[in-house]
């Protein structure tokens, strides 16, 4: 059998399929996301979430999540949403919001590679970036 090799392409997470539930499952560690693919400038991270996070903004982007099991509440300073497994909300460059979970949610974001999870907050609970799982 031959030796399997990987193209530029696989190595982003592209051309082969990618089990978002399995790559979670190799996580270990709350609020530490993880990369599984790149589309152009874009990166898909995995990460399990539980508690409250810090109160951040992303000054130059948007911020997609998308909760693949659990429930997510996104707080900003005059209102909160609430998204369950299924759902995905938009927080819009700028915007200073805080993210929390009761219990454990699993969640793929959607962002601009090198965003750091603290947005434009310097913070202990900033993860390192551009660690692929």
């Amino acid at each position: 059998m031959a030796a399997s090799i990987s193209s530029p392409a696989q190595d982003r997470g592209q051309q082969v399929p990618i089990n978002l539930l399995h790559k979670i499952g190799l996580i270990q560690d709350h609020w530490q996301p993880r990369v599984v693919a790149e589309m152009n400038d874009y990166q898909f991270k995995v990460v399990k979430i539980a508690g409250d996070f810090i109160w951040h903004a992303h000054s130059d982007t948007d911020e997609a999540f998308i909760v693949l099991e659990g429930v997510l509440r996104i707080d900003f300073r005059d209102h909160s949403i609430e998204l369950q497994a299924g759902e995905m909300a938009v927080v819009p460059r700028g915007v200073e919001h805080k993210t929390f979970a009761a219990t454990e949610a699993k969640l793929l974001m959607i962002e601009p590679a090198g965003v750091p999870n603290t947005g434009d907050s310097d913070s202990e609970r900033r993860a390192p970036n551009d660690v692929w799982i």
